[in-house]
């Protein structure tokens, strides 16, 4: 098995945290990064933008995880 680096750690609890918001959205039309920093705000863009980055990253995770075993 491998072993998670720091970055590996951020981007996946990051991954966590768009995946309960995206729950939240679909079970309950509540966006809660847009409810605690606006609507499309400056903050809540770059929140999206480096989930969304955190995503992309989970992908080499996911690879060096296969490569491994």
């Amino acid at each position: 098995m491998t072993r998670l680096n720091g970055l590996d750690v951020v981007a996946l609890i990051l991954i966590i945290i768009g995946a309960l918001n995206w729950g939240l959205v679909g079970l309950f039309n509540f966006d809660l990064v847009a409810t605690i920093f606006g609507d499309m705000s400056i903050i809540s863009r770059v929140i999206y933008a480096v989930v969304g980055v955190s995503g992309l990253y989970a992908i080499v995770i996911l690879i060096k995880g296969t490569k491994s075993s």
